[in-house]
């Protein structure tokens, strides 16, 4: 099984047709079996596309904003479908994002998805604020597991910080729906690997694996080398002038075989596609 994630960027990323056909073009040669996507974002004056032109779309109980035309998941499956390459598909939006796009995540399957889950993880649930965040999760059909695309905020937000994120991550997951198999947690933590005391150590002293470790064979799991948007003024706070950073992970809550973990679309395994580098293993 393969997996992957990614933070697009998507539509606000320079160069966006370019470096998502270059995206695409990964994905019809990796062919992973789920991809969990963040920044996935639709222009909020687009036309609205109905559920007939949305080809494996399954849409999140509860959750009803329109998918668009302009659509950065429903761009990228279709032109899947145009080569051949099957998955069907999963899209929320959590906030507003840069004052004009609906701002979300995704999930894709090529698997057909049997079930679908998203809960809020922020303390606002205010649209029109950037710091609002929701969590979205499948289950293919014919599997035990719950594959969730994650974007976390900041450990040192005042307002949101980190730690009460992962607390709402951490109970609603206790719900035994959840408890049969294994649970995957893909995406944009925004916390750095080598920085001790902060997030990424909550995670794992929660009792959840970080697959690079696990990992077989790995690289130097690298996934931002540039001094991107969010981190400005994180970096400051902490007198960082270092601008590589491990933020992207794929945890699990139990112990898996993970044979491979590398980095993707660096420049170095495959063309660069957004502000953040790819993850995929290899389970």
């Amino acid at each position: 099984m393969k997996l992957l994630t990614l933070n697009t960027h998507s539509l606000e990323e320079p160069g966006y047709v370019e470096k998502t056909e270059k995206f695409i073009e990964r994905l019809v040669k990796e062919q992973p079996d789920i991809v969990a996507l963040q920044e996935v974002n639709q222009s909020q004056n687009e036309a609205e596309l109905q559920d007939v032109m949305l080809d494996g779309y399954t849409r999140c109980g509860g959750f009803e904003l329109p998918v668009r035309a302009d659509n950065h998941a429903a761009y990228v499956v279709k032109e899947l479908r145009k080569r051949g390459i099957y998955y069907d598909w999963t899209w929320i939006s959590a906030k507003t994002g840069y004052g004009k796009y609906d701002e979300g995540m995704a999930l894709l399957s090529r698997k057909p998805i049997a079930r679908v889950q998203q809960f809020l993880i922020s303390k606002t649930d205010d649209y029109e604020n950037w710091k609002t965040r929701r969590t979205l999760g499948i289950q293919p059909e014919g599997s035990s597991d719950w594959f969730f695309t994650v974007h976390m905020g900041w450990w040192n937000d005042e307002e949101e910080p980190f730690a009460d994120q992962w607390k709402c991550i951490q109970e609603a997951l206790k719900d035994p729906e959840y408890g049969e198999g294994i649970i995957w947690l893909m995406g944009d933590f925004n916390s750095q690997a080598d920085v001790r005391g902060e997030g990424y150590d909550l995670v794992l002293k929660s009792g959840w694996k970080d697959t690079y470790l696990l990992a077989e064979e790995k690289d130097d799991g690298i996934t931002v080398a540039e001094e991107i948007d969010g981190w400005r003024e994180e970096d400051g706070r902490s007198g960082s002038t270092k601008n590589e950073k491990r933020l992207d992970y794929i945890f699990c809550n139990t112990p898996a075989d993970v044979r491979s973990s590398n980095v993707i679309c660096n420049g170095k395994n495959a063309p660069v596609v957004s502000d953040h580098y790819g993850v995929m293993i290899t389970v």
